[in-house]
């Protein structure tokens, strides 16, 4: 006995849509996110690099379950040419990135330490210390003066160098790396090539003796290679990881919630007279902010899985957007506002699951230490130039201004 599939029967293949990832300005939204949030939460898309299409998921709690399920390797990715923004993958082979568990707990237990409530608690007051002299710096060239150089760009840098145990007069060096490996724009072989010495650096600074009752992550990470708990290889992926995410995201994150506050001057009064807002209104700024162009790393389903109502067959890739997950009205009211004093807040902008940024404790720490001191220092602070004439970065994974001038 046969059977006839007839046109009608047949389910059609959702359209691909090609993400050109547009260089956006400021605060704006990318509008085919925003579309595919509200109209095809469960799409299909193409990205200017790599092969073939990947699947895109928008709504927060569809976000959420990808983030979790098991049946979603990041580990599955390495050795494909995924569809994808950059031309190149920013963690090294074998980085926590790409790991899944139980190899990614055991690297993320190692990494725990570094970031632990004693690690931090002695690192703010040097936070603080760090502030107030580029403050000093900042108030003895006077105005018009550019946050991004003064500011914004030494800050994160100072403190996950000194997080990771990487000596002041390397900083630069540091600097340069990060924004050719986390650039789109750099080119596939430049951004190899800063990985590659990056991680060269890294292999030599793990492996030089440490000082006695030395928490440095590079002291951490030294250790936990001699007792075999990771290999070097592992070790120095997970000092790459950190110190790019550490100094490069923080800088731009910090510098699109100075824009912000300055372009919401309802706002930033609000929090001027509710100081106690603080870090409530530091978790609604990265609520808020589209810190990213496109999406990070994808994972492949291992087997078919229905996501929102759609099945993702077996071996596709699938990415998550937590710009999107950020903005679902169904979680958050009112979700394009920005609102420091918004009650009910589960943002995932640091990610979600086992992947959850290692270093959010200190980006928090960072940003609120940030936004306090600058307005404490200078009250009347204000943009100097109209926004229509601030530059953004163009080719850039993590969006942030060139250059922010500042009057006061």
């Amino acid at each position: 006995m046969s059977t006839t599939t007839t046109a009608s029967s047949v389910t059609p293949s959702p359209e691909v849509h090609f993400w050109a990832v547009p260089d956006l300005t400021g605060l704006d939204f990318d509008p085919l996110l925003a579309r595919l949030l509200h109209e095809e939460p469960v799409a299909r898309v193409r990205l200017p690099h790599g092969e073939g299409h990947a699947w895109l998921v928008t709504r927060y709690e569809d976000v959420k379950f990808v983030s979790v399920d098991p049946r979603f390797s990041r580990q599955a990715v390495w050795g494909r040419s995924v569809t994808r923004l950059a031309p190149h993958f920013i963690p090294m082979d074998g980085a926590v990135g790409f790991a899944d568990p139980p190899d990614h707990t055991r690297m993320r237990r190692v990494v725990a330490k570094a970031f632990g409530a004693r690690a931090l608690s002695a690192l703010r007051a040097r936070a603080q210390e760090a502030m107030d002299g580029l403050l000093d710096t900042l108030a003895e060239h006077g105005p018009p003066a550019d946050l991004m150089e003064g500011v914004n760009r030494p800050f994160p840098l100072i403190m996950v160098s000194e997080l990771m145990g990487v000596p002041p007069e390397d900083r630069p060096l540091m600097a340069h790396w990060s924004d050719t490996i986390i650039s789109a724009a750099a080119g596939r072989e430049a951004s190899e090539r800063a990985k590659e010495e990056m991680a060269a650096y890294f292999r030599t600074l793990i492996g030089a003796p440490c000082a006695p009752g030395s928490e440095t992550l590079a002291a951490v990470l030294a250790e936990a290679v001699e007792e075999e708990v990771l290999s070097e290889h592992e070790a120095v992926g997970l000092a790459v990881l950190i110190q790019i995410g550490g100094a490069h995201a923080v800088r731009n994150n910090s510098a699109n919630m100075v824009y912000a506050l300055l372009t919401h001057p309802d706002q930033l009064a609000r929090l001027r007279a509710e100081p106690a807002l603080l870090p409530g209104a530091v978790d609604e700024l990265l609520r808020y902010i589209p810190h990213r162009n496109a999406v990070g790393l994808s994972r492949i389903a291992l087997e078919d899985v229905e996501v929102g109502g759609v099945v993702i067959p077996e071996g596709d890739p699938v990415y998550v957007s937590y710009l999107t997950a950020n903005r679902d009205p169904s979680v958050f009211a009112d979700p394009d506002t920005l609102d420091l004093g918004r009650p009910y807040n589960p943002h995932v902008a640091f990610g979600h699951g086992p992947h959850y940024c290692p270093g959010s404790a200190l980006a928090r720490m960072e940003s609120e230490i940030l936004v306090q001191s600058l307005w404490d220092r200078f009250p009347g602070l204000r943009l100097a130039v109209p926004t229509a004439e601030i530059r953004w970065q163009r080719g850039a994974l993590i969006r942030g201004p060139e250059t922010l001038p500042v009057s006061w």
